[in-house]
């Protein structure tokens, strides 16, 4: 690691003569061509070509320091360089120098090595540039005269120069101050103040990697303070350590603040764990005082947050007059630690230890060597490290068992996430009496399980030898068993012949039992359609001659004395012929197309009876009721034929003179009604098929074929109804619909 520029090195310096000779003496003209005469344009070099080039430029030096041997930096017009020389003394700030020398690319920026300067007069300084604390610790202004704003934070060094920390927007920066003459360094600790200085990057030489940036003030006048602190920093109030980062009047972050408590707890030139009635708090300091656990101390330094918890920073310690105290570390729970309390403070607390390591610490407390144990301890769920310090090895810690349950007394350091929650845990143990074995491990430990292992293994080779003797002995068993294997496959292959014999005489079986169903359907449907074909014949051609011979009886009467009507009556009977023609042909051939004629029932119901009663002395009246909508064509069908004979059963034999047939389109089914005024019938001693009368048979076989209820009721002289009812969804059970109901 390279901090700043320091002496150039001997052999360095060789190296830069030889390239300097071996460039000139290669081309004289061409160096010549090439002289730098501007700060920028050295600065500006890549760093395969900053190497040997010639250099001599005029400026201001503005940061000369005594370590720096013979170096310093100075600034021209375009702007600030860093000159290094070996044969002649430093420079003094504001002198006005000439420099010659060659360009070197430095371990960081490219700087004029080899240098010799010429006083020419002295100078003001550059005027400094104000930049943000971001673009200064960017390392971007390395060697130009800026000016910046912050507050001290510490005093570092006071010999030759002073030496603070300054705090400015969340960075550190150090700043090299000439001593002020009648002025204490430790009492500008907390006040504002603005700096102008030279920015020098401190970087890491083989990295070419910035580390932290160094302000060089070259005079008093560039160190402003701008706000004052009081003389006596413990003259302010003390405050309880839990109220930094809580509410309060007048409280700002970065703000210096008094504070007193019992010291639980020091890591000399680090920090120091305090405690008072409040809880306690982490104070961190580079001052080497030592103090006792037990000894009242106040604090004065600069609060701020460090893992979301609070922390005192760069404080100043001063003891009180007080006398020792013994502090008593307080119980907690993880679920208490969960929640962030008892931070910095001395407290007990009970786990198991899963791990122990022991490692030399070097150069630590007090600059004593030493060693640290470090247990790894797990208490309700959260796994956390203890932390013990001595200067010779701790034997009781050494030998403490893993897997014990130990209680112990430290200083409680949580790490907090942004969201409030428990980061991680880390326990400081003061002494090595503050761990007490509370159980200790089951009795499995890694030797007992290691004496057991070789008892196991012993029993396996045990199993292994006998099992050898079982398997001799099986192999004896496994020939019998093969052989009683073989006579089985014996058996089943004969079983399997004669399965396979059975399967084929029951698929035999099964083609005959399916042939007579086939010949039993097959007469079933020549029987349906016969007497279909039956019911057609009935139901058209019948009622057709009906109506036919209705006609021509008509037209005989009237053909003599009005043969106009009689005319009339034989054109109608002429239409019933043709009529009677087309049905007889689709009931053959069955090709009446329902679309093409737009069929419904009602219009249906209205062209037959105009055709059947034309010339009649009775009255038809056709009525509907609900919404007139399609049905299933078989269904429309058959309900137009049952009308037709009903009809044609009024004509023929009721002697009526009124009827009225009724269809009531229900939400579910559908109801034909046909009513007649004519002298009734006595149904007992009705006219059937024995007489060639097929009319109500044919009702009756048409509502069963659409699973309908039907009745029909008739008293002599009363007329008679036929009512037929079909429910929509129950026409796919038409075998289970009973006789009509007869009254």
């Amino acid at each position: 690691m390279t901090s700043g520029y320091g002496k150039p090195l001997k052999w360095f310096l060789v190296f830069l003569l030889v390239a300097r000779a071996s460039i000139w003496a290669a081309d004289p003209q061409q160096v010549q061509a090439e002289l730098l005469t501007n700060a920028i344009d050295v600065l500006s070099l890549p760093g395969e070509r900053a190497w040997g080039r010639e250099v001599s430029i005029r400026g201001v030096v503005t940061a000369v320091e005594p370590q720096w041997g013979r170096a310093f930096f100075a600034q021209d017009a375009t702007a600030g360089i860093f000159a290094e020389d070996n044969n002649q003394p430093q420079p003094s700030p504001g002198d006005y120098v000439d420099i010659s020398g060659i360009s070197h690319p430095g371990g960081y920026a490219p700087f004029i090595s080899y240098a010799h300067w010429v006083k020419l007069g002295t100078s003001p300084m550059p005027v400094a540039k104000p930049v943000s604390i971001e673009q200064l610790m960017a390392g971007t202004e390395d060697g130009q005269r800026v000016e910046v704003s912050g507050t001290v934070r510490s005093v570092v060094g006071e010999k030759p120069v002073w030496a603070f920390e300054i705090m400015s927007g969340g960075h550190r920066l150090k700043v090299n101050v000439p001593p002020i003459k009648d002025t204490d360094p430790q009492k500008l600790v907390g006040a504002s103040v603005r700096l102008r200085g030279t920015a020098s990057a401190v970087f890491s030489g083989q990295l070419r990697q910035l580390i932290r940036v160094v302000l060089h003030v070259p005079f008093q006048s560039d160190f402003i303070v701008e706000k004052t602190v009081p003389s006596d920093p413990f003259s302010e109030p003390v405050l309880p350590l839990n109220s930094l980062g809580q509410f309060g009047s007048g409280r700002e972050l970065g703000k210096r603040v008094h504070v007193r408590g019992i010291v639980t707890y020091q890591r000399p030139g680090e920090d120091v764990f305090l405690r008072d009635a409040s809880g306690g708090l982490q104070v961190k300091s580079s001052q080497l005082a030592t103090f006792t656990p037990g000894e009242v101390v106040e604090a004065v330094g600069f609060w701020d947050f460090e893992q979301s918890l609070p922390v005192l920073q760069d404080a100043v310690f001063r003891k009180t007059d007080e006398p020792v105290q013994n502090v008593e570390p307080k119980p907690v729970t993880i679920g208490e630690l969960h929640a962030g309390y008892r931070h910095a403070d001395l407290i007990r607390l009970e786990g198991k230890v899963l791990d122990r390591i022991q490692q030399r610490a070097g150069e630590k407390e007090g600059g004593l060597d030493g060693q640290t144990t470090v247990l790894t301890l797990q208490s309700g769920g959260v796994v956390f490290s203890v932390e013990a310090f001595a200067p010779a090895p701790n034997q009781a810690l050494a030998q403490i068992p893993v897997g014990s349950t130990v209680e112990v007394a430290g200083i409680c350091f949580m790490h907090i996430a942004e969201d409030g929650k428990l980061q991680s845990l880390q326990m400081f143990l003061p002494a090595a009496g503050d761990l007490r074995i509370l159980r200790k491990p089951d009795w499995l430990t890694p030797q007992r399980m290691l004496i057991g292992v070789v008892i196991l293994l012993a029993g396996w080779l045990l199993a292994i030898l006998w099992t050898l003797r079982i398997i001799k002995r099986n192999t004896v068993l496994r020939e019998l068993i093969r052989e009683k294997e073989l006579a089985q496959a014996e058996l089943q292959q004969a079983k399997d012949f004669l399965d396979e014999r059975v399967k084929e005489r029951t698929a035999q079986l099964k083609f005959q039992i399916t042939a007579r169903k086939e010949s039993k359907l097959q007469y079933e449907a020549v029987l349906s359609e016969r007497t279909r074909l039956a019911q057609e014949l009935h139901d058209t051609l019948e009622q057709t001659l009906t109506g036919i011979r209705l006609q021509l009886d008509i037209a005989s009467k009237l053909v003599g004395n009005k043969p106009d009507d009689a005319n009339h009556h034989l054109n109608l009977a002429l239409e019933l012929v043709s009529r009677s023609q087309m049905e007889a042909r689709h009931s053959v051939w069955d090709l009446r197309s329902r679309m093409q004629e737009q069929f419904n029932l009602p219009t249906a119901l209205a062209a037959s009876n105009r055709l059947l009663t034309e010339g009649a002395k009775i009255n038809f009246e056709i009525t509907t009721k609900g919404r007139i909508r399609p049905l299933p064509e078989i269904l429309e069908e058959n309900l137009l034929r049952i009308a037709q004979e009903a009809m044609t059963n009024v004509i023929k034999h009721s002697e009526a003179t009124g009827a009225e047939i009724e269809v009531d389109y229900g939400p579910n089914s559908v109801m034909l009604r046909i009513k007649d005024n004519g002298r009734g019938f006595d149904q007992k001693r009705c006219a059937g098929p024995t007489e060639g009368h097929f009319g109500l048979q044919g009702i009756n076989e048409r509502a069963k074929r659409l699973g309908a209820d039907l009745t029909i009721r008739s008293e002599p002289g009363a007329g008679t109804i036929i009512m037929v009812q079909v429910h929509l969804d129950q026409r796919s059970q038409p075998d289970e619909i009973s006789e009509p109901e007869v009254v």
